[in-house]
């Protein structure tokens, strides 16, 4: 049985891999929008059907026309999605009503939400989850005009509580962010349970433990709150320890709302107090960097050479965000994330690669506005981030899996790892369409360090060290046959999230495994 479900789930994540974040985390919604519907037909949540249903056609309405005209005056690509998704949220964080005046209101929360994204944006990406500032301006306008309304977390009912656990699950599969949401959650909750019992206890009540855990967890807004809105990558910060810390500060805040005049700074409030501290730790100086040379690593990959101008660290295995100033850029903004090929000891010389885009797939704004730069012209890094580095201990055996351009961080480690004379426990295994297209190969091969090649037709001259797996599907099962002592090995793997997602019962028996997904730009 046991295994029956883990076939399931793996089949489930696999399918998700294939799916844009977007598309994950607006169908997760929508569900949540029709299981919602169906409850309140048995009064087992707050709104009744036609609250609901006129309420998120509202929402929909201004903040798709919100963000159309928005885009099309600044010439910016309409996404949908991205319009349905903050409509969505502020369904489950207002309060649905079907009186003139709090339906007023749910129209300014939609427009402030909308609006949001584009005035209180840094150098492409807005700085705040959208959402949470529509309800704050919502509340904040009630003070004055109380038949508003105001923020409401409906959401927070047990009926839902399942639902949102399981599609909460979803989002945070495919945004990676289950660790940061589990630290949010836990000090939201032991905070909140602090609280109230302090509180009981000064009232002279009784303190019962389990049913205050339960209602902290089914019957507030924690799993929603969590799930759909602190996991938003936009508005988090890029290392790890840091998301970590914004997680817990937005958790002690919705855990114990401090109260400021009429309102407090919990929920929606502790989410955008986070969303500064992120954008505090996302604000770098720029470092300057001259293109110095172009070249084709593969028919379909293309390397950057540039020559750093100013002081640059970074740890083998991180990216770098490259800023590309142009006009008219598209919702994606001016900034690109791009893993670091090079070693530190290559410096000032720093290597990036990316894929060209196929014929038949349109490029972004940035794409092509990085494909019209030329040598010897000035750009900057915006930032150097990423957890993505090996363990410190040089005894721990590795596993690399790379697919395609996935390979590049893995190349600054061996490249660094030889530069510095370490010898440690490696195997590379390389997935590309055909062998045409197995970038950085001569930095592979002076490495010294074992590659398990999977092509469709066998590359020429191989080392000795290199091994064609001719015949082999790379799938979990496959993955097994090639490195069958995975589970002493930590496993590092770089490339869509697909592949994450098939080759996830393979990898679970390794020591550790630390995932690096990506998607074009």
């Amino acid at each position: 049985m046991l295994g029956t479900l883990t076939s399931v789930w793996n089949r489930v994540f696999a399918l998700l891999g294939r799916v844009s974040m977007y598309r994950v985390v607006y169908l997760a919604l929508a569900a949540l929008a029709v299981i919602s519907l169906l409850l309140s037909f048995f009064d087992l949540v707050a709104p009744d059907p036609l609250e609901l249903v006129v309420t998120l056609a509202v929402l929909a309405v201004v903040c798709v026309g919100v963000d159309a005209a928005a885009q099309r005056v600044l010439h910016l690509p309409w996404r949908i999605e991205s319009s349905l998704i903050t409509a969505h949220i502020l369904l489950f964080v207002l309060r649905p009503s079907l009186e003139f005046a709090a339906l007023g209101g749910i129209v300014i929360a939609a427009a402030a939400a909308s609006l949001s994204k584009y005035a209180l944006a840094w150098r492409g990406r807005h700085v705040f989850n959208p959402a949470a500032v529509g309800a704050t301006v919502l509340t904040l306008l009630a003070l004055v005009w109380p038949a508003l309304g105001s923020s409401a977390w409906w959401v927070g009912t047990p009926a839902l509580a399942g639902p949102v656990i399981v599609l909460g699950l979803a989002v945070l599969w495919r945004t990676e962010k289950l660790r940061v949401v589990s630290v949010f959650l836990v000090v939201a909750v032991a905070v909140w349970l602090l609280r109230t019992s302090a509180l009981l206890s000064a009232a002279g009540a009784a303190v019962e433990l389990w049913p205050l855990l339960a209602q902290a967890l089914f019957s507030s807004p924690f799993l929603f709150l969590g799930a759909f809105m602190l996991s938003e990558p936009l508005t988090l910060p890029p290392r790890r320890w840091q998301q970590f810390l914004v997680a817990g500060i937005v958790g002690l805040l919705a855990g114990w709302p401090i109260p400021v005049g009429h309102i407090t700074l919990g929920q929606e409030r502790a989410l955008l107090i986070g969303n500064l501290v992120a954008f505090a730790f996302a604000v770098r100086t720029a470092v300057r960097l001259t293109l110095s040379a172009r070249a084709a690593q593969t028919p379909t990959v293309q390397e950057l050479t540039f020559r750093v101008q100013d002081r640059l660290s970074f740890v083998p295995g991180q990216y770098l965000e490259l800023e590309v100033p142009h006009a008219h850029p598209d919702a994606r903004g001016t900034r690109r994330e791009f893993s670091i090929a090079s070693a530190p000891e290559d410096l000032p010389l720093l290597r990036v690669a990316f894929k060209e885009s196929s014929s038949s797939k349109p490029q972004s704004s940035f794409k092509k506005a990085l494909a019209q730069v030329g040598e010897g012209e000035r750009l900057a890094i915006t930032g150097v981030w990423g957890d993505f580095v090996l363990p410190k201990r040089d005894a721990a055996p590795i596993l690399m899996v790379a697919a395609g351009i996935g390979v590049t961080p893995f190349v600054s480690q061996l490249r660094h790892l030889r530069a510095a004379g370490e010898d440690r426990d490696i195997v590379l295994v390389y997935v590309a369409s055909d062998a045409s297209e197995l970038a950085y190969r001569a930095d592979l091969e002076a490495s010294g360090f074992p590659v398990v090649v999977f092509t469709r037709d066998q590359p020429a001259d191989l080392p000795a060290n290199w091994m064609w797996a001719r015949g082999v599907r790379l799938d979990a099962e496959g993955l097994l046959r090639i490195v069958p002592d995975i589970a002493a090995r930590h496993a590092y793997i770089s490339g869509p999230a697909g592949l994450i997602a098939d080759l996830a019962p393979a990898l679970e028996r390794a020591r550790s495994i630390t995932t690096d997904a990506f998607s074009g730009y």
